[in-house]
């Protein structure tokens, strides 16, 4: 593969995987939490997204849908296309209709940590 020119590189790759999911993961995690801390919240995701559970699903699949999708693609390494691809949903999950779930949760960024959430 051209795109990989030793398996230091390839290994390297690897290990943005962790830095794409583990946000995801935690929000996904921190949603019931959020969901059950106050009415007004509850109220609003219900009326959005018609529960938590669909709104977790609504994430999971966008993320699936999207996340793998070969917008990323070269035509190099197999893996390069598919991290481009998680890269890009990333960048654009600002623009989701779900994206203030992620803020709730204390979500910052996919290269950064987690608040608390809630505003803490």
């Amino acid at each position: 593969d051209r795109d990989v020119p030793n398996a230091l590189v390839f290994i390297d790759k690897y290990t943005q995987v962790p830095r794409i999911l583990n946000p995801l993961v935690n929000t996904l995690d921190r949603l019931p939490e959020v969901y059950n801390s106050t009415p007004a919240i509850k109220t609003l995701i219900d009326s959005e997204f018609n529960g938590l559970e669909v709104l977790r699903m609504t994430i999971m699949q966008d993320f699936f849908r999207h996340g793998f999708d070969g917008s990323g693609d070269d035509g190099g390494s197999c893996i390069d296309g598919r991290l481009t691809s998680c890269w890009n949903w990333c960048a654009k999950v600002e623009k989701k209709k779900y994206f203030p779930a992620f803020l709730l949760t204390g979500f910052t960024g996919f290269d950064g940590g987690f608040t608390t959430g809630l505003g803490n």
